[in-house]
């Protein structure tokens, strides 16, 4: 324990060194000549110009959020796939003893010498069990996906799908001047 605790406190401590030892030698060789041109405040290289409060597009941030989620939960299909794939090799009832033991052994994450073998009933049954876990996590994602969909998180053009939508004496601005469109006679 005290030799782990010892690699650890190694480790830690070389990395704070690693990341320290670039930002003081920096520090110690960059001249210091501060002008009003280079602490004025400026992005991408152009001047700020009004107030830095603005309104920001939430459509953006709530689409990187979506594929942020997404993408990590597509990330579990992996390593289901690999337990999906050697419990389905299992469960072929024609394959050898020697790579019966020696994809049990994997599967189990046991030693090569390991006396322990996964029968191909046993393997049909976690196959069978694993194929219905992905079922269910699958359709999660797909109520999760209907539900964003419906909410219209995924929808670029509001404005143009709502003004197809309105009823027809709703004021629709055009070319700048707003007209009202009435249907009575």
């Amino acid at each position: 324990m005290t030799d782990l605790v010892g690699h650890l406190v190694l480790f830690g401590g070389g990395a704070a060194v690693l990341l320290m030892l670039p930002l003081l030698i920096g520090k110690l060789v960059r001249p210091h000549l501060p002008t009003p041109q280079k602490d004025a405040i400026y992005e991408c290289g152009e001047p700020a110009i009004g107030s830095s409060y603005i309104q920001f597009d939430l459509r953006f941030y709530v689409v990187a959020l979506l594929f942020i989620i997404f993408d990590v939960e597509v990330a579990f299909f992996f390593p289901w796939a690999v337990v999906y794939g050697s419990a389905l090799q299992l469960a072929d009832p024609r394959l050898s003893d020697a790579a019966r033991q020696e994809l049990s052994n994997r599967l189990l994450s046991e030693p090569a010498g390991s006396e322990t073998v996964i029968s191909p009933e046993a393997a049909w049954q976690l196959g069978l069990t694993g194929f219905v876990d992905i079922l269910i996590f699958f359709a999660v994602l797909l109520v999760g996906f209907a539900y964003v969909w419906k909410r219209g998180d995924l929808d670029w053009i509001r404005a143009v799908t709502r003004r197809a939508h309105q009823a027809p004496d709703q004021t629709v601005p055009t070319s700048g001047h707003t007209t009202t469109v009435s249907t009575s006679a």
